[in-house]
C-alpha cells in the first residue's frame, strides 16, 4: 500500500473515531441528564452573581441569613404578569422579615424586561441571567420556575411551571423562608 493511502487510511479512522466518540457522549449526556446536576429540596443553592436593571451585583451568598425567594420568569409568561404584583406587594412587608426576593429574567432584551418592571412598578431586584448560566445551575425549565431558599443557603421547596400563584401562595412561601 502506498504511503498517501496509508495516510488517508489512518486520518479516517480517527475521524471515525472522534465521531463515535461524540455519538456515545452525547447518548450517555442525554441519557443520564436526569440525574446529573438536577437541583433538588436540601440542596445547598448554588451560588451565582447577576447585575439587576440598575447595573447593581447581586450575589446570592450575600443573603445568607435572609431567606430567598428566587423567581425564574419571562415578560411573555402569562403567570409571571399575574404573580410579580402580588410579590411586588407582599415584598415591602417581608423584605424587613428578612426575605428577599429575586427575579432572575431569562431570554429578553433588557429594554423588554425594563418596559415590564415600569408597567408593573415593581420594587424588587429584577436580575438579568444574559448568558442563562443560572438557569442552567438551577435547572430551570418551564418558566416560571421559583426556588425558595432558606437562611442557611438550602433549598426548602421548588415550584415549577404553569401554575399561577396566588398571594396567599406567595405569602406562605415567604413565611416558609422567614429567617
Amino acid at each position: 500500500m502506498s504511503q498517501t493511502k496509508q495516510k488517508r487510511l489512518w486520518i479516517r479512522t480517527i475521524i471515525l473515531a472522534l465521531l463515535l466518540a461524540a455519538v456515545a457522549y452525547t447518548l450517555y449526556a442525554n441519557l443520564t441528564k436526569e440525574s446529573r446536576g438536577k437541583l433538588q429540596v436540601g440542596d445547598q443553592a448554588p451560588d451565582f452573581v447577576l447585575k439587576d436593571m440598575k447595573g447593581k451585583k447581586h450575589q446570592l451568598s450575600d443573603y445568607k441569613g435572609r431567606g430567598v425567594l428566587l423567581n425564574f420568569w419571562g415578560t411573555w409568561c402569562e403567570p409571571c404578569k399575574k404573580e410579580m404584583p402580588y410579590m411586588n406587594e407582599l415584598y415591602k412587608t417581608y423584605d424587613k422579615k428578612g426575605v428577599k426576593i429575586l427575579a432572575v429574567h431569562v431570554k429578553d432584551t433588557k429594554f423588554l424586561v425594563d418596559a415590564f418592571v415600569k408597567q408593573y412598578g415593581l420594587n424588587f431586584p429584577v436580575l438579568i441571567d444574559k448568558t442563562g448560566d443560572v438557569q442552567t445551575a438551577y435547572n430551570i425549565d418551564p418558566l416560571p420556575t421559583t426556588v425558595l431558599i432558606g437562611p442557611d443557603g438550602i433549598v426548602k421547596k421548588i415550584v415549577i411551571g404553569n401554575q399561577q400563584l396566588s398571594k396567599t401562595d406567595i405569602q406562605g412561601m415567604m413565611e416558609l423562608i422567614k429567617p
